[in-house]
């Protein structure tokens, strides 16, 4: 039997698998795709993240997960009317396959046992642990923390909820605009996305992205997208290189987020956490390192870990509810994100 059993080698599980590993207790760390594993994400680490990555991997973020330019700026953002906000700060470009993979890399080094290409097929609670089914077979453990991200499938069969998530879709292409690639553009216009649309550079492929409800409007939203940055930015695309969809989770009015149930945990998107224009990397982070100290601090208490955690994720909670109310007052489509 393992201590815990860690679901998800993102951000938010190489974390807690970490700490806990550490902390000197038996952890399996699981991934189900073969590590480096591609993620659909902008890659921009801001100072916050850069902070927290020094603080629980004991170094700075490696330039070998870096992509050109290393170098972020900042954001430009975009409102609904068509104003421009910038945001100037110190930060990193990176590729989330390599930078997730170092992370998963350091868990491994500090005692956690990693299995890649291992899915999770069911968790249960049964007599003072938690059952974990694999394809194959089967593993138990005093606590399981799932940091499954979106997709949270474990998290909706044990809730009996249905997801509510947006839908992201990105081009990679080879060309030109006239924009400084150090800086992440978003735009809120309501005729661009449902939700928001991107622009940003790795290794000189140009990210064009929008996100949507309604799947059946990608394309419309896309193409409205390409257009408007021809118009306003000069974008002259040579030739597309790659597309991809992800999704992430829709961000209720309030923020809610979902802490634990019994012996099973939540971390990161997972569990809700997600600030807007979907960097939800800081928060990974932070509520990965709450959710193992939590069950370090109650490991013979799985109420006490429960309310432990959800204490600690407060000051995680009200940085997200203060800057979706930010981003309220940008842009009418988030209204009911004002507290």
């Amino acid at each position: 039997m393992y201590d815990v059993i860690v679901i998800g080698a993102g951000p938010a599980g190489c974390t807690a698998a970490k700490t806990l590993a550490e902390s000197g207790y038996r952890t399996l760390l699981v991934e189900k795709f073969k590590l480096p594993r591609y993620k659909s994400c902008s890659g921009q680490l801001i100072k916050k993240t850069l902070e927290l990555v020094r603080t629980h991997f004991g170094e700075d973020v490696p330039d070998s997960v870096t992509c050109a330019p290393s170098e972020s700026r900042g954001m430009i953002l975009t409102d609904d009317k068509g104003n421009e906000y910038r945001f100037e700060q110190q930060g990193l470009n990176i590729q989330r396959s390599s930078f997730d993979e170092w992370l998963a890399r350091k868990a491994e080094q500090s005692g956690a046992e990693l299995r890649d290409g291992t899915s999770v097929i069911s968790v249960e609670e049964k007599n003072g642990a938690v059952e974990v089914k694999f394809k194959e077979f089967t593993e138990q453990a005093k606590f399981v923390i799932d940091c499954e991200g979106a997709v949270c499938a474990l998290k909706r069969k044990l809730l009996k909820i249905r997801p509510s998530v947006v839908t992201t879709y990105q081009t990679f292409n080879e060309g030109t605009a006239d924009l400084d690639y150090h800086y992440f553009y978003a735009y809120l216009q309501p005729e661009l996305s449902e939700y928001d649309a991107w622009f940003n550079v790795k290794d000189n492929q140009l990210v064009l992205g929008v996100s949507v409800i309604d799947g059946e409007k990608t394309a419309l939203y896309y193409e409205r997208f390409v257009k408007f940055m021809t118009e306003n930015h000069g974008l002259k695309i040579v030739r597309e290189l790659k597309t991809d969809r992800w999704i992430m989770p829709k961000i209720l009015s309030g923020c809610p987020i979902d802490c634990a149930v019994g012996r099973i945990l939540f971390a990161g998107e997972c569990a809700g956490f997600l600030n807007p224009m979907g960097e939800g990397i800081s928060a990974a982070i932070e509520s990965g390192f709450s959710a193992a100290r939590a069950v370090a601090e109650h490991f013979d208490d799985p109420s006490a870990a429960a309310r432990f955690y959800e204490e600690s994720v407060k000051p995680v909670h009200t940085y997200m509810q203060r800057q979706w109310n930010f981003t309220a007052r940008l842009s009418d489509r988030f209204k009911g994100m004002k507290s």
